[in-house]
C-alpha cells in the first residue's frame, strides 16, 4: 500500500505557498490591490481596531487605491456607498479621485455625496491633506457649491446638523450664490450674518419662536436641533412619533432618559413603528439597536426590535446540501465591528457579527452545522427554531482564546463528514496553526476535505479586512468581506456555481 504521508506531502507541495504575513506575523496569502481595495471599500474602517490604528487603516486604503486604475477606484467608491451603505470609505475614495483623476471625481461625486453628512466628510477629508491636497481646489469647490444649490431647504436643514466642518463652515468656504431671498436669508441665519427675517423658511421662523417660548408647538426642524434644548417628557414623546425610523432606532435611550416612555401611548407607538423596518435596514443595524438599549427602554420596544430583526433576514437564502457555518469566537473578535472611536464605538463586536451571520444561516438552513472556533472547535448547542437574537447571544458569549481558522476543517476531516459548503466567518488573523513554509494549514485541511468531497465549496467571510486571507482564492474558494445583506446573496450565488466576488461586484458597478 502506498505511503499516505508521502503522497499527502506531495499534494501539499502543489498548493500555493504563502506570500504574506497577517497581523499576527503568521503566514498568509496577500490580496492584490483590486481585491484589497474592494474589501476595504465594502467593509473597511477608518477607526482604530484590534490589530491596527486608524492611521494604518487610512494608509492601507490609500495604498490600495494607488495600486488600482482610477476607474476601479471610482466604481469601488460608488459600490461602497450605494450597495454597502458605507460612509467614510466612499468619501475618502471620492476625495482621492480629485487628485488621481479629476474627471472621474466629477462623475462619482453625486453618487457618493448624497447627504449632508457625506458632504461634510468629503470636505473634511479634502482639507486634511491625507489625499494630497489641503484645500478644496476649484473643481471640488464647484461640486460642493452645486450640491448646495441643488439641495432643498429641508436637505440643507438636515445638513446643518453636525460639525467638523459644519454646514456653516462649508458655506463660508465656497460662498454659494443664493438663488432667491429665502435661501439668502437661510445662509445669513446659518453663518450669523444679517438676514431678512420675513424671508426665512417657515420652519426656522417656528424654531426661533419656539426657542423664545418653549410652550409653543415643536418646530418642524431636525430633531437634533430640538434635543439640544431642554424638552419635557411629552415633547420627547411627540418627537418619537415624528423622527425617522433610523433616528428612532438610534435614540431609544435618549427617549427613555427624558421620560418619553412614561407618556401614555408612546411605548405602543414606538413599538409599532420599529416592528416594521423601512426598506434598506440591515440586520446589523438592528443588532446594534438591541445591544444598545438601556434598562429604561420598555420590553415591548425591545421585542419590536427583535421582530424587525427576524423580518430583516427574509433575504437570507436557503442553500442546498450539507452546510457548515464556522464563526470565529477568539479573543481578537471582541473588538468593535466598526472600529474604536472615542466616545462613539459601536457596542456590536466582530464576534457579534459572526454570531449573527451564523445564527441567520441556521435560521434559514435548519440542518446546518455551526462550529464556533478559537484554538479549537467549541461545543455550543444551538436551537434552529430559537429566536435569532438568542442563538447569536449564545455564540457571542463564548469569546476568548487564540485564532485557528483551520480548526473546524480539521474536525470535519477527522469525522470524514460529508460537506457541500463551508462558511468561515472570521477576522482571518490565524496564528495558532501557523506553518513555517508552504501552504497555510487552512489550505491543507481544505485540500484534504476536497479529496473526499470534490464538489465542496469554501467561503471565507472577513469581517474586518486587513489585506490577507488563510485560503487563496480559486474556483472552489471565495473570499468576501463584510456583514451586509450582500454577504448572504454572495454566498448563495457561489453555492449555486455563480462566482461573483467583491472585485466582480465592484467592476459591475456603473459610473
Amino acid at each position: 500500500m502506498a505511503n499516505k504521508g508521502l503522497f499527502a506531502n506531495a499534494v501539499a507541495e502543489l498548493l500555493p505557498k504563502t506570500d504574506a504575513v497577517n497581523r499576527e506575523a503568521a503566514p498568509a496569502y496577500g490580496y492584490g490591490p483590486e481585491a484589497k481595495l474592494a474589501q476595504l471599500a465594502a467593509t473597511g474602517t477608518l477607526a482604530d481596531s484590534f490589530y491596527a490604528t486608524a492611521q494604518q487603516h487610512l494608509a492601507e486604503a490609500l495604498e490600495a487605491a494607488r495600486g488600482c486604475d482610477p476607474l476601479f477606484v471610482a466604481k469601488a467608491a460608488v459600490y461602497a456607498r450605494q450597495a454597502g451603505a458605507m460612509k467614510d470609505m466612499p468619501a475618502l475614495l471620492a476625495a482621492y479621485l480629485t487628485v488621481a483623476d479629476p474627471d472621474l471625481a466629477v462623475r462619482v461625486f453625486g453618487r457618493v455625496v448624497d447627504t449632508g453628512r457625506m458632504l461634510r466628510s468629503y470636505v473634511q477629508i479634502l482639507r486634511s491633506g491625507q489625499v494630497g491636497r489641503t484645500s478644496l481646489g476649484s473643481r471640488p469647490k464647484r461640486l460642493v457649491t452645486l450640491w448646495l444649490e441643488r439641495a432643498s431647504i429641508r436637505d440643507l436643514m438636515a445638513a446643518a446638523t453636525g460639525t467638523s466642518p459644519s454646514l456653516a463652515d462649508i458655506v463660508r468656504m465656497v460662498h454659494p450664490k443664493p438663488a432667491d431671498a429665502e435661501r439668502r436669508a437661510f445662509y445669513g441665519w446659518l453663518i450669523g450674518k444679517p438676514y431678512d427675517t420675513a424671508a426665512l423658511p417657515a420652519e426656522i421662523v417656528a424654531f426661533e419662536a419656539w426657542k423664545r417660548d418653549a410652550t409653543l408647538p415643536l418646530a418642524p426642524v431636525p430633531f437634533e436641533w430640538l434635543t439640544a434644548h431642554p424638552l419635557t417628557a411629552e415633547q420627547c414623546g411627540e418627537l418619537a412619533g415624528r423622527m425617522g425610523w433610523q433616528a428612532l432606532r438610534i435614540n431609544l435611550n435618549t427617549l427613555a432618559r427624558n421620560g418619553a416612555f412614561g407618556v401614555a401611548g408612546v411605548t405602543e407607538t414606538v413599538a409599532g413603528r420599529l416592528a416594521i423596518p423601512v426598506s434598506g435596514v440591515l440586520p446589523y443595524q438592528l443588532l446594534v439597536a438591541l445591544r444598545s438599549v438601556g434598562e429604561g427602554v420598555p420590553l415591548a420596544v425591545q421585542a419590536a426590535l427583535e421582530t424587525a430583526l427576524e423580518a430583516s433576514l427574509a433575504k437570507v437564502p436557503q442553500v442546498a446540501g450539507n452546510v457548515v457555518v464556522c464563526p470565529d469566537v477568539s479573543g481578537s473578535m471582541s473588538s468593535p465591528a466598526t472600529g474604536i472611536r472615542k466616545g462613539a464605538s459601536s457596542t456590536v463586536r466582530c464576534i457579534d457579527v459572526a454570531a449573527l451571520i451564523a445564527a441567520a444561516m441556521l435560521r434559514t438552513n435548519r440542518h446546518a452545522r455551526v462550529l464556533p472556533f478559537e484554538v479549537g472547535v467549541v461545543d455550543v448547542a444551538l436551537d434552529p427554531n430559537a429566536r435569532l437574537a438568542v442563538n447569536a447571544a449564545k455564540l457571542a458569549a463564548v469569546g476568548g482564546g487564540g485564532t485557528n481558522v483551520s480548526a473546524p476543517l480539521a474536525l470535519l476531516n477527522s469525522e470524514r463528514a460529508a460537506v457541500d459548503l463551508v462558511v468561515i466567518v472570521s477576522d482571518n488573523q490565524s496564528w495558532v496553526d501557523a506553518r513555517g513554509s508552504g501552504a497555510t494549514a487552512t489550505m491543507q485541511e481544505w485540500e484534504r476535505l476536497k479529496r473526499r468531497d470534490p464538489s465542496a465549496k469554501l467561503v471565507c467571510v472577513d469581517i474586518q479586512p486587513h489585506g490577507t486571507t488563510q485560503a487563496a482564492g480559486r474556483a472552489d474558494i471565495l473570499n468576501v468581506g463584510g456583514f451586509s445583506d450582500a454577504v448572504f446573496e454572495t454566498v448563495a450565488r457561489f453555492a449555486e456555481g455563480q462566482t461573483r466576488d467583491w472585485v466582480k461586484m465592484v467592476n459591475d458597478t456603473e459610473v
